[in-house]
């Protein structure tokens, strides 16, 4: 994966997988502490203590299709690559929660890359799961919320093209301004 958005696409497919109707995505870089920490929670099955022993390894999966899953180690890896920490938690039926933070101007950290196309993409791609997107910049915030969005659109898939584009616009924006200087 080239891209940290690749890896939040990667573990967010997870989480549909495992039957979440909410999916959290927060980001939240801060230039002081030289951190970069990305956050995926969903309300999904969950995992037993028996997976989440196996989970990081790159040999293991509970996928039919394929014979390896990358997902966890790789993201795994590209956080310790950055001098960061990661962090799984998991219960059946409760949801799992996987963290990892990154130097934020640490050489080998991937670019967090297209972030808004991978939300516009999960969104598309999963329109019976809501996703809650929270970002942070220092001292500023984005947040968008699909159920806030839902309330709004009565009927209106919210996979619509105009919603979507909607949704673009508003990222666009909203990112926009918390990465502009005050």
């Amino acid at each position: 994966m080239l891209t940290l958005a690749d890896h939040i696409l990667d573990i967010t497919e997870n989480s549909v997988r495992a039957g979440a109707k909410l999916i959290e995505i927060s980001i939240e870089e801060d230039t002081a502490r030289d951190r970069l920490v990305i956050e995926i929670r969903d309300d999904g099955h969950g995992m037993n203590k028996e997976v989440i022993q196996k989970v990081l390894d790159p040999f293991f999966t509970t996928k039919t299709v394929r014979r390896v899953g990358l997902g966890l180690p790789l993201l795994k890896d590209a956080a310790e690559r950055s001098q960061g920490d990661f962090f799984l938690e998991s219960q059946q039926n409760s949801g799992t929660t996987v963290r990892a933070s990154f130097g934020l101007r640490h050489l080998d950290r991937q670019p967090l890359g297209a972030i808004i196309s991978t939300v516009i993409i999960l969104i598309i791609s999963n329109s019976q799961v809501d996703f809650f997107y929270k970002h942070r910049h220092n001292d500023r915030r984005f947040e968008l919320d699909t159920r806030e969005i839902r309330k709004e659109i009565d009927d209106v898939p919210i996979n619509h093209p105009e919603i979507i584009k909607y949704i673009r616009a508003a990222m666009e924006e909203g990112l926009r301004e918390i990465e502009s200087e005050a």
